[in-house]
């Protein structure tokens, strides 16, 4: 998933496809098909170990990364795999904040808390967060890959498809073998090149990870320490305000404007008092200047939240509202905080298939979604919100069924 110097970051929705590891950039646009004919993947590696040689990586390292270089079918399978149905919230956080996870993660909090509370007082991140960062990304090193990462990186950088992002990301591999004198076979992670227990790619790994148990050595694979240190370092640097928290649900008021919803649109909290927001407890929000977006990610039917600056840095790390939520939901339980008051409800799955043409047609009806792809990212829950608005729904940008019932009919009459 890769937000390296620039950092590229992996896309779910709050209606989300299942993608792979977070800081491992799932959505780099498509490169341009020149026409030319593809070189061969030994032609393409022979590219590559010139631009390393010309990056001033030396011999040695080069070497042992390239000369064996293996071809991986299955990485360029996962890159292009794409699942059959969309993934709704709730059973895309169902999946991702369970009693094991919760369970488990206390107990990390327990076997880390001197670092974790130094780790709080260096970087102002709070134990709860990283813990829920590291269960959601590896189930806290259960799951960490079993791809090599050299052989990976190498397969989709000789596929037109990312090639220059993950071209990049090869030569930064390179270039952590040599300041860490790995071996390759220690380099073992997702298909994507993800890496550790908090599967950072090369990029991330070289400008943020840190020896946090002090042996000389920055390991992530093998050290707890070093990956919880990274990952409040990596926090840290991406923004992250000491002392605030992720977000909170919020209750909304009876005929609820709900074209105030949608990450883009802040208001302060005492703004967003004004328009019958309460707080989960029925309690008024505070008189606050601090500013906030309303997510509302299972539409009307569904909680309410409230989020602030720190939702964004989670995005950062992921790109996805539904995994920032996770992280945030993940990290409250950790600290024996209640259930959500509203509860979420039983969804349907769509095709993705559908979902497509829910967007077609809401391009030929003029509510610019932006090109068909089947996720419904933010643009898409705009478009559907506007439609909504002009067919006197409930413009809660969620499409239900109702939704679709709707823009066949829209679409029946300008034909007649």
């Amino acid at each position: 998933m890769s937000e390296k110097c620039a950092i590229h970051l992996a896309l779910i929705a709050s209606i989300t496809l299942v993608t792979a590891p977070s800081i491992a950039a799932q959505n780099e646009p498509a490169e341009a098909n020149t026409g030319q004919e593809k070189p061969s993947f030994a032609q393409c590696i022979n590219g590559i170990q010139t631009m390393a040689t010309q990056a001033g990586i030396a011999d040695e390292f080069i070497k042992r990364a390239l000369d064996d270089v293996q071809h991986i079918d299955k990485a360029l399978e996962y890159d292009r795999n794409q699942p059959e149905f969309v993934q709704t919230f709730p059973n895309y956080l169902n999946k991702r904040v369970t009693q094991w996870r919760i369970d488990k993660g206390r107990q990390m909090l327990r076997k880390h808390a001197t670092l974790l509370s130094d780790l709080t007082q260096r970087f102002g991140v709070p134990a709860h967060y990283l813990i829920a960062f590291w269960g959601l990304e590896t189930n806290f090193g259960g799951i960490k890959g079993k791809m090599s990462t050299i052989d990976s990186l190498a397969t989709l950088a000789c596929d037109p498809r990312r090639s220059g992002f993950f071209t990049e990301e090869l030569i930064t591999a390179m270039r952590l073998m040599e300041r860490e004198n790995l071996a390759k076979s220690k380099m073992i992670g997702s298909w994507a090149g993800a890496m550790g227990h908090t599967q950072f790619m090369p990029s991330a790994y070289i400008n943020y990870a840190m020896d946090g148990d002090e042996d000389g050595v920055v390991d992530l694979w093998d050290s707890e320490e070093d990956a919880l240190t990274s990952a409040a370092n990596f926090l840290s640097k991406l923004g992250w305000q000491a002392g605030f928290i992720w977000g909170r649900e919020v209750l909304l008021p009876e005929n609820f404007d709900y074209s105030h919803a949608g990450k883009d649109n802040r208001l302060s909290l005492s703004e967003w008092s004004t328009k019958g927001i309460h707080k989960a407890d029925n309690k008024r929000l505070p008189e606050s200047d601090i500013q906030a977006s309303l997510l509302v990610p299972t539409g009307a039917n569904g909680p309410a939240f409230l989020v602030y600056k720190n939702f964004d840095v989670i995005m950062r790390w992921n790109n996805s509202e539904s995994y920032a939520i996770a992280v945030g939901y993940l990290a409250d339980k950790l600290i024996g905080k209640s259930d959500w008051v509203t509860a979420l409800p039983d969804l349907p799955t769509y095709p993705i298939a559908k979902m497509v043409v829910l967007q077609e047609n809401l391009n030929q009806l003029g509510f610019d979604v932006g090109k068909p792809d089947g996720i419904v990212g933010p643009a898409t829950r705009r478009g559907i919100r506007n439609f909504q608005k002009s067919v006197d729904l409930v413009a809660d940008g969620y499409p239900g069924e109702h939704v679709f019932d709707a823009l066949q009919q829209v679409l029946a009459q300008k034909t007649l």
